[in-house]
């Protein structure tokens, strides 16, 4: 697609490009701890591309803005983003920075632990912004997370008029008050909750709701806490009521990576497809996709495509998923 035509993106997503090196292991290890590891794998993460693909795969037509390194990983990178239809004319590789890794532990219960070496993706800056001003004026929805630069991605959210998710993920203390309140849509999980709220924890559909109301106190409009098999909360702006949005039951985790990053490409595709929707059905639907992604190994690898999962034509009927709590 030409930098030049006039055509929509149902999806628009600032942030990371990383390549993930992920090794299985039969148990996480302790500090200090060698464990022989039973497989290794590569394959391409950070959550800005993972979100991204989500979206690509179950139809959404989605354009990347984010940075790559001057190395072999960024070149295969960049072509295997645009292979899944994603326009990546916005994503550049630099000379001089090393692509962004990510090294992944997975252990045979579905556990991992992830350490991030950004990269490249340090340069994602407000001048990216700037640069293409018609991506964000022909997108339905953007996305943004924090493992790039918290500047740029105030920029994003400054100069977008749609709807505008934050995935504040790898979560951060004393986030900006702009970044809160910018957000259409802030999404995190039960951990990056606790740590936001200065909570003990946050391990429960209870202790979820209290979590819902001091980030709203924070400043944060639409707020939604997800909980792995416990499924999500939600509220919504100027409503008091959290909403409990049920888990959908898989047979066997294989491995939760990019589990978080599957849920937010097919909200934001759902949110585009389906204007009209309740947030609580779009939610229910996002469930759905992520749990069939725990159940394949891999990061965007375990994303489904457009059928794989069973969707309702009319996401009202998912209304009975969620209540009041």
């Amino acid at each position: 697609m030409s930098s030049g035509d006039n055509e929509y993106y149902d999806v628009l997503v600032f942030g990371s490009c990383i390549v993930d090196f992920i090794s299985y292991v039969p148990r996480l290890p302790k500090v200090g701890e060698t464990l022989h590891g039973t497989r290794f794998a590569t394959g391409n993460g950070g959550k800005g591309a993972n979100q991204c693909v989500a979206a690509a795969r179950l139809g959404s037509r989605t354009a990347m803005i984010g940075k790559l390194g001057d190395d072999p990983w960024g070149t295969a990178y960049r072509t295997t983003l645009a292979a899944e239809g994603v326009n990546v004319e916005q994503v550049e590789v630099l000379p001089g920075e090393s692509t962004g890794i990510a090294q992944i532990n997975v252990a045979a219960n579905g556990d991992n632990q992830i350490v991030i070496v950004t990269g490249a993706n340090k340069c994602l800056a407000p001048a990216d912004v700037l640069a293409r001003p018609d991506l964000f004026e022909r997108a339905r929805i953007l996305i943004c997370q924090l493992e790039t630069p918290i500047e740029g991605t105030i920029a994003a959210l400054q100069a977008f008029r749609g709807v505008s998710i934050v995935n504040a993920a790898p979560a951060e203390t004393n986030l900006p008050h702009a970044l809160l309140s910018l957000a259409t849509i802030f999404c995190v999980n039960e951990t990056e909750a606790a740590l936001l709220t200065d909570m003990p924890s946050v391990a429960d559909v209870q202790q979820a709701k209290v979590a819902v109301h001091k980030l709203r106190d924070m400043g944060c409009k639409t707020v939604i806490i997800t909980l792995g098999e416990k499924g999500a909360v939600f509220a919504e702006p100027h409503n008091p009521t959290v909403y409990h949005v049920q888990p959908l039951k898989v047979k066997s985790v294989v491995d939760t990576t990019g589990a978080g990053d599957a849920f937010i490409g097919a909200l934001a595709h759902f949110v585009a497809k389906h204007p009209d929707a309740a947030l609580g059905n779009c939610i229910a639907a996002a469930n759905r996709v992520a749990a069939w992604s725990v159940q394949k190994p891999g990061t965007q690898a375990s994303f489904p495509r457009q059928g794989d999962v069973e969707l309702p034509a009319d996401l009202a009927t998912l209304h009975d998923q969620w209540e009041r709590v």
